[in-house]
């Protein structure tokens, strides 16, 4: 009763948080508990596996959140989720203490083999788990909002906008490659011992890190959807769809756009900080602008502006990219890129469009069935917006916003 007042009729959020939260419990019981003998069993490395999926999933979720409910095509996002994960690099790195190659009680191994004689500035602090946690939403908020006040005040939209925001993913890329910046270079942060006192790659640690990553993504489903059905979310659709005429109704488009960026940018910062202890590893590569295009394939694929759409995208298009990658590794890129055109060609709303339009198609039949034979229809076909013009899917539309008094 609770959840259908606080949700309405947007069973489908319910339902993924359900889903999640089942999951979260019930992985970590059938990799601990279950024997390995036994068909229920979960591997390890499944564990790990769908784990780093999830966090796909909520960095698809957080480019939603801009690009299906906003209008911002970002190319950038992947900057955001790796430094998230370099954060969280910084603490476990900081965790081995002693214990690494060189023995060195205070610095990392790599700068002990570049020769560096203390600890930069800017590593200070990250000994303390709350300390990073903070400075994996702190860093990438940050550096959205300095990017957003000057890119969204500027009145840079559209394609512009996606350009440059690429290279600042591409200039990251460049800076993090340099041995001098203090990150590990070319071969970034690795080889970590512990978190939170617990072996990283103990079971045990590994299903608590999977279950973190099914909560994290269900509240990130939650925020969103307290974000977009909110007053705020309704001028955040009125800014996607005209933005001219919001900003002669007397809203700030630019302070709209600027609060969806950071909290997308704080999102993808905490997906990045869950996958780096999954994957054992956070290097430059994470700042290739290739990889925010592939999450801009997993939202399309989807369904931008649905929320649950990108999770279902983010899940299958990585699931196929490890069965293409160990089946045919050399048709990987060409079977992504004929996906993205076959989704824009013949599915402008992704899968959970597809299924939308599919349901809406029966339930008019059922009615039209039902006023031939002359009795009621059970049910009347539930409301699919249908995309205007080069317009992707998109949730109806609130009333019209208002000046601010």
């Amino acid at each position: 009763m609770i959840a259908r007042r606080l949700f309405g009729s947007d069973r489908r959020i319910l339902v993924i948080i359900a889903i999640l939260v089942a999951v979260a419990l019930l992985v970590p019981v059938l990799n601990l508990a279950v024997p390995q003998t036994s068909a229920f069993h979960v591997p390890p490395y499944m564990v790990a596996l769908i784990g780093k999926y999830l966090c796909y999933a909520l960095l698809a979720l957080s480019l939603d959140l801009v690009w299906g409910y906003c209008g911002i095509l970002s190319l950038g996002h992947g900057a955001f989720f790796a430094l998230g994960g370099y954060a969280m690099g910084m603490y476990l790195m900081r965790q081995i203490g002693d214990r690494g190659v060189y023995g060195n009680p205070v610095l990392p191994d790599f700068m002990v083999f570049l020769n560096w004689k203390e600890l930069p500035w800017f590593w200070h602090g990250f000994d303390s788990f709350w300390f990073a946690a903070l400075m994996v939403m702190a860093v990438p908020g940050l550096l959205a909002f300095v990017f957003g006040w000057f890119a969204f005040r500027s009145r840079v939209t559209g394609v512009y906008l996606s350009i440059i925001s690429q290279a600042m993913t591409y200039a990251l890329l460049l800076a993090f490659f340099r041995n001098d910046m203090g990150f590990g270079g070319n071969n970034g942060l690795t080889d970590f011992k512990d978190i939170l006192g617990f072996n990283v790659q103990a079971d045990a640690t590994r299903s608590a890190l999977f279950s973190a990553s099914a909560l994290a993504l269900a509240l990130g489903v939650f925020v969103t959807w307290l974000i977009v059905t909110s007053k705020y979310g309704k001028l955040l659709i009125a800014v996607r769809d005209a933005e001219s005429r919001t900003r002669f109704l007397g809203w700030r488009a630019e302070n709209v756009k600027l609060f969806a960026f950071t909290v997308s940018a704080v999102m993808a910062g905490i997906a990045g900080a869950l996958y780096v202890p999954q994957v054992g590893i956070i290097n430059p590569g994470e700042f290739e602008p290739g990889n925010s295009i592939e999450v801009v394939v997993w939202t399309a694929v989807g369904g931008r502006g649905t929320i649950v759409g990108p999770i279902i995208g983010a899940l299958l298009v990585n699931a196929g990219k490890s069965w293409f990658t160990g089946a045919i590794p050399e048709l990987w890129l060409f079977a992504l890129g004929g996906l993205f055109v076959a989704v824009t060609l013949f599915l402008p709303k992704g899968i959970l469009g597809l299924w939308d339009q599919w349901r809406a198609g029966g339930a008019e039949r059922a009615v039209s069935v039902a006023k031939e034979e002359g009795r009621e229809p059970d049910e009347t076909p539930p409301t699919i917006v249908r995309a205007q013009s080069d317009e992707w899917a998109k949730p109806a539309r609130g009333p019209e916003p208002q000046p601010a008094e």
